[in-house]
């Protein structure tokens, strides 16, 4: 949908504010013609963000966000005809991308219950399978995974020579990383994104992370300049600026803890996927909801044809004061 910004925006876990419009001026006053006439140089980005993350610069590749990472991901490690096993319904950018590049796309179809035991992703895996992805937490249902599960989906890609990506889109929203599994194997790759907690998913800024040689082969399948400056300046000065970082988390907390409250003492069923987003079972139709906040509401909220998720709405959760606007809004929609 185009136009999105005249509505208030919970349908695509974007920040529904945006960063502090002070330190967006700041940044905005380094954006001069000179800056702007170059061609981008990310590697400054690049060292910084492995400082920040306490790793070799030669572990981390910037992309044009992690959508365009994932699909250089499959382009150097998949093969056409070969296995991408993931869950389902997940991040439709992966069987996207396997459809674009002629790969065949496995998805793993969660229980009734939401659960999604790791047995089921390991019978998966197979002498075909070249890729294996596991989102933590994964979107739309916030499923996580132990140590142990992803050590066990590891051991299994090296019996077959597969590479694993663990996306971590969420992480800071859900802390604990999957960093060290990419750091010790060289098979496994991390995922990051600029896009969701540091609130600059119009800038489209990603982070590629892995062994060296992984890496390695990542750059060698990049085109001359993916990521803009703009994107790379915005990304560096957020670096800079841990207490933003912060209370960037804080918001988020505080506000999904308020949309949650106000859930519980209504009635309603819901599920903390511990993202920046929360499921919710509406009272009436799921997609007529969404339908009317769109219409008279100028509220979008995310829908779901999937069969295990008809019954609910994603959404996106902010500051307590984006919270309030949404549960205003949703509670008279479906009252």
């Amino acid at each position: 949908m185009q136009g999105r910004g005249k509505y208030h925006r919970y349908d695509a876990n974007e920040n529904p504010e945006g960063l502090p419009l002070d330190f967006v001026n700041s940044v905005l006053m380094d954006l001069t013609p000179e800056y702007l006439a170059m061609y981008p140089e990310p590697e400054r980005l690049i060292e910084k963000y492995a400082d920040y993350i306490g790793i070799n610069k030669e572990n981390v590749y910037c992309t044009n966000g992690s959508d365009h990472g994932i699909r250089v991901l499959l382009e150097t490690f998949g093969e056409p005809g070969k296995e991408v096993v993931t869950v389902s319904p997940s991040f439709e950018i992966y069987w996207v991308c396997c459809s674009l590049l002629g790969l065949k796309h496995k998805p793993v179809q969660y229980c009734e219950d939401f659960s999604m035991p790791v047995e089921k992703i390991l019978d998966a895996i197979s002498s075909d399978t070249r890729v294996i992805v596991l989102l933590n937490p994964n979107s739309p249902i916030g499923n996580l995974y132990s140590d142990d599960d992803v050590q066990r989906v590891i051991n299994r890609s090296k019996d077959v020579g597969a590479v694993v990506i663990l996306d971590e889109a969420y992480h800071y929203f859900y802390d604990k990383t999957f960093l060290r599994f990419a750091m010790e194997n060289e098979n496994v790759i991390l995922l990051r994104t600029f896009s969701k907690l540091m609130s600059i998913a119009g800038c489209r800024v990603g982070m590629v992370i892995g062994d060296k040689e992984l890496i390695h082969w990542v750059r060698n399948s990049r085109l001359a300049y993916e990521v803009n400056s703009v994107g790379l300046l915005f990304a560096e000065r957020i670096l800079d600026r841990p207490d933003i970082i912060n209370g960037l988390i804080k918001k988020e907390k505080d506000g999904k803890d308020f949309l949650i409250g106000e859930l519980k003492s209504r009635g309603y069923w819901y599920m903390d996927c511990h993202g920046n987003y929360v499921l919710i079972r509406p009272k009436h139709d799921a997609h007529l909801v969404a339908r009317r906040l769109a219409e008279e509401k100028k509220t979008l909220v995310h829908p779901y044809g999937n069969t295990i998720l008809k019954d609910l709405l994603r959404v996106t959760v902010g500051s307590v004061d984006a919270m309030k606007i949404f549960a205003v809004a949703f509670f008279e929609v479906d009252s």
